[in-house]
């Protein structure tokens, strides 16, 4: 066989490449198979003998994503060293430089309308890398009373939320487009106002280095 694509060296791994760099610049619902195929280069039909569809695709591109970022979040965790509250800014700061580092894989993992339970591999990566975050937030907040401590998975999905909004309107585009601020200087100050809100910081406090 000579068409293009049945001696391709890796064209699973060649059609997810091709696909992260398609969804970074035009989304998740902005290129086709076909296109990834060509952009691969490899047949038109040569991505079906690994992928459904686009979706099917996607999903690969997520667990990839979720794997890439578990690892960063574990790494910027360091088991909680040097200290709880610098850990846990640690965390907040990988979660900047992953969206910043792998916008194709953000993209797939968090606006492409993918249900995390679409695969049980997906499932794993999606729950080791929020494992992380529930970590973080967990040896935080035990410096918190215990009747007045939020849940773990509260604290975390509100630092969550808050890295996604500061991504999505501040960390992409030219520097300094929409705000006199770094989104780095924008989550810690963020995270700031937040600990101090649920008393872990007091206003004098500086944060940890």
């Amino acid at each position: 066989m000579t068409k293009r694509g049945y001696h391709h060296g890796n064209l699973k791994q060649a059609l997810v490449e091709a696909a992260l760099t398609l969804i970074a610049d035009r989304g998740p619902h902005g290129f086709t198979m076909a296109e990834a195929a060509k952009l691969a280069d490899v047949s038109a039909a040569a991505p079906y003998r690994h992928f459904t569809g686009r979706e099917d695709l996607i999903t690969e591109l997520a667990r990839q994503g979720f794997i890439l970022f578990a690892d960063l979040l574990e790494y910027a965790y360091k088991d909680g060293q040097p200290s709880p509250l610098a850990a846990f800014e640690a965390v907040g700061r990988a979660y900047l430089a992953f969206a910043r580092a792998h916008p194709g894989h953000y993209v797939a993992m968090f606006e492409s309308g993918i249900s995390l339970r679409a695969t049980s591999e997906l499932a794993a990566a999606s729950a080791r890398a929020n494992g992380v975050l529930l970590r973080a937030a967990a040896d935080l907040s035990a410096r918190i009373p215990e009747a007045q401590r939020p849940p773990p998975e509260m604290f975390a999905a509100h630092i969550s939320a808050m890295s996604h909004g500061i991504v999505e309107l501040h960390a992409r585009g030219a520097p300094g487009a929409r705000a006199p601020f770094s989104p780095e200087d924008l989550l810690e100050s963020g995270i700031g106002i937040y600990l101090r809100g649920l008393g872990l910081l007091t206003q004098d406090d500086p944060p940890d280095p």
